[in-house]
């Protein structure tokens, strides 16, 4: 009897083995296609993330640096007012040419740190889910507080001490105001203040030349070289007029 084989069409042909060829390549080609559209939509997400982390820390790094910039200025103006006021002291006779000397640390007195950043960082549980670094957070918010303490022990007592005791009133009033003991508690605050935003900056990995960038691109009004410039010729006019008229009102007395 004989007996003959046959061979299934499917394997006849090869039908089978490309319809399984064609299978596999269309499984493997669609698993790539998910994983490239939900591993790009991850990537993208990580760097959109990672973007907005560092525009929140470029943000409060240059809010430290406009605090630091003032307390600066204050240290500069308290050093004046320390070297006018001792050579005053020896010099009794030279009050009413010195007595301008004490005007900028006067008038620093009167401004006042914006705190805009301060709330948005102190406020927003947004801002500690995107920074995720709670050394960074910690730091931060040492340095607002000794901003804090800055304002409390230093800047309102000075400016309180200057109310009570005009500095141009008399020898008396400008020697009772204990300018060297500022200028320390200043200093101190200084350091500490630089120390803490040089900590941040070394944490967060920010160079010098990305805060400039940062700073160019968001250049604040109120920051602008020619309005300062501005600001301190005003000054000048008023400190010669002033003195115009004081030297006026002595010849009117003699």
């Amino acid at each position: 009897m004989n007996i003959k084989l046959h061979t299934p069409k499917s394997m006849q042909s090869g039908s089978g083995l490309t319809s399984t060829k064609q299978f596999l390549l269309s499984l493997i080609a669609t698993t790539i296609s998910i994983i490239l559209t939900f591993g790009t939509a991850a990537l993208i997400d990580h760097f959109k993330k990672e973007a907005a982390k560092k525009e929140m820390v470029m943000m409060v790094i240059s809010d430290f640096d406009k605090t630091i910039d003032k307390v600066q200025k204050v240290d500069t103006a308290l050093r004046e007012s320390r070297r006018r006021q001792l050579e005053v002291a020896n010099n009794p006779e030279l009050l009413d040419s010195l007595k301008y000397s004490f005007f900028p640390v006067m008038t620093l007195m009167v401004e006042e740190f914006p705190e805009t950043t301060e709330k948005i960082f102190s406020t927003s549980i947004e801002t500690f889910n995107t920074i995720g670094n709670v050394n960074f957070v910690n730091e931060v918010s040492s340095f607002y507080l000794t901003r804090h303490k800055y304002k409390e022990m230093l800047i309102e007592k000075l400016r309180e001490d200057l109310e009570k005791k005009p500095v141009t009133q008399s020898l008396n009033t400008l020697l009772s105001i204990d300018f060297p003991i500022y200028v320390y508690e200043n200093s101190a605050f200084l350091e500490d203040l630089k120390e803490v935003r040089d900590k941040c900056m070394h944490m967060m990995k920010v160079s010098e030349e990305d805060l400039i960038k940062f700073n160019q691109k968001h250049m604040d009004k109120n920051d602008n070289p020619e309005r300062e410039s501005s600001r301190n010729k005003i000054a000048e006019e008023y400190k010669n007029y002033s003195s115009q008229l004081d030297q006026a009102k002595k010849k009117l007395k003699d």
